[in-house]
């Protein structure tokens, strides 16, 4: 059970109301009149966000006011509960009445007690939650855990989050849940036809590897994922500016959601068999770097001209997808922080997904909106292919002119994809800019607690 849960308390759990304005009469009018003449005093009423703790006769908190959005709200946010363990003081707590998502404003409630405490002491949470009757708590930690994980690893620097560090992660992982854990490393990429992998990550002093890990019974289904594992960005020799590296550390947070997704697979037992890849690589300036309209052949066999040194995470996820399909998977799912057009196009928040499946496409949509993990799909504009065209190569992995950035990406990753009976690509951020109820600033789990809903749903 996640540590912010209290299944018995030493003394009576304080009750939170969760308050709208349309509701504020109705909760007021039962509240005893000294709380109400407190309220009143304090300019309560129920906006959304808005905290009141009301005292008792003897000066304790007796009971805690928070106001939510309408449920029909534009903009209408669940996970607003997760404000609260950074606002209540220490203690134990219940929720009185129902907020509108029971489950998910005690999944927020568990995600905003997150913080990262690597490197300046942080002090646990020590506001407590007795959840409602009827909450799956196994479940809700197990999320909130695999969160927490995918928040770790982004938000670790890449001085102590490079390729090998980040298959450390992976195998602590497989051997907390019995997988088989294997790593391709260095030179013996190239021996073993990873051209593309080697050829992003040879300018670091940090060995380039292959992460591949194998859990769950061989007759079961086989779901594969794949997540870009770029421990850190510079641009290559198309170099990127200072500013836009300042948080290159996220660049692996493909990886990060894909171990997220895996631990959660791997914990709640799914009917599948799992396998994950990661291309674990630094893509750094050097001697030895890839230049641009250098030429390298893949896993797959095409020649891919590099356009531009900055476009990386679709070479290492190119031999990685490949190397996937090579066993023909029911399900193949690749994640990754991959283009600024995506950003362009949908902001930070709502990750773009690409896919010719029609009932996973649906099926996706309807566990995001559930879950309150937003993505939304874009097209696999078969047009926009010839892009990707190349005068001396097969492929180019950055056609000029910059229009469809992210749509040209997954054009190109799924030129690395044929057998797989389907094949779902994310790009994700990984990164909250600015804090939000449950989300503070920092790395953050994109998707994943989507696709494990769906995954849920289907090999449950």
């Amino acid at each position: 059970m996640h540590a912010m849960f209290q299944s018995v308390s030493d003394q009576p759990a304080v009750p939170i109301s969760f308050v709208t304005r349309s509701s504020w009469d109705t909760i007021r009018a039962g509240l005893p009149e000294a709380a109400q003449r407190f309220a009143a005093a304090a300019g309560y009423n129920g906006k959304p966000g808005q905290y009141l703790a009301l005292p008792t006769a003897e000066g304790d908190i007796g009971h805690v006011l928070f106001g939510l959005d309408e449920a029909d709200a534009k903009g209408h946010d669940p996970f607003r509960p997760g404000a609260l363990p950074g606002l209540l003081p220490a203690g134990s707590y219940r929720f009185a009445n129902a907020p509108h998502d029971a489950r998910l404003a005690v999944l927020a409630f568990a995600l905003g007690a997150y913080k990262f405490g690597r490197y300046r002491h942080a002090e646990p949470s020590a506001v407590k939650l007795v959840p409602p009757d009827g909450i799956d708590v196994a479940a809700i930690s197990r999320t909130a855990e695999a969160v927490a994980l995918a928040r770790d690893l982004i938000n670790t620097p890449a001085n102590d989050m490079g390729p090998a560090e980040l298959a450390e992660a992976a195998q602590v992982l497989a051997q907390r849940f019995g997988a088989t854990f294997d790593t391709i490393v260095g030179d013996d990429l190239a021996t073993r036809n990873f051209p593309l992998i080697r050829a992003v990550g040879m300018a670091s002093t940090r060995a380039p590897r292959l992460i591949d890990l194998t859990w769950g019974d061989a007759s079961h289904p086989r779901v594969t994922l794949v997540g870009k594992g770029v421990c850190f960005d510079t641009g290559g020799l198309d170099l990127k500016p200072s500013s836009a590296m300042l948080i290159m550390k996220k660049d692996m947070g493909g990886a990060a959601n894909v171990l997220a997704l895996a631990s959660m697979i791997m914990d709640a037992g799914l009917k599948l068999r799992l396998r994950v890849l990661i291309p674990a690589v630094e893509n750094a300036v050097a001697g030895n770097a890839m230049r641009p309209l250098d030429i390298f052949a893949s896993r797959k066999g095409p020649t891919v001209e590099i356009g531009n040194t900055d476009a990386e995470g679709r070479l290492v996820l190119a031999d990685a997808l490949a190397y996937a399909d090579e066993e023909a998977p029911d399900l193949l799912i690749d994640l990754g922080t991959l283009t600024g057009a995506a950003r362009v196009a949908l902001g930070p928040d709502l990750p773009p997904y690409y896919t010719n499946d029609e009932a996973l496409a649906l099926d996706l949509a309807r566990h995001a909106k559930a879950e309150h993990d937003p993505l939304w799909r874009m097209p696999l504009w078969a047009p926009y292919d010839s892009w990707l065209d190349s005068k001396v190569a097969n492929i180019n992995n950055a056609p000029s002119g910059g229009f469809a950035g992210s749509i040209t990406c997954a054009l190109f990753l799924q030129r690395f994809v044929e057998a797989a009976r389907s094949w779902l690509h994310v790009d994700i951020y990984g990164w909250t800019p600015k804090a939000k109820p449950g989300r503070p600033e920092g790395g953050e789990c994109q998707a994943a607690r989507a696709i494990f809903a769906l995954l849920s749903e289907r090999y449950g």
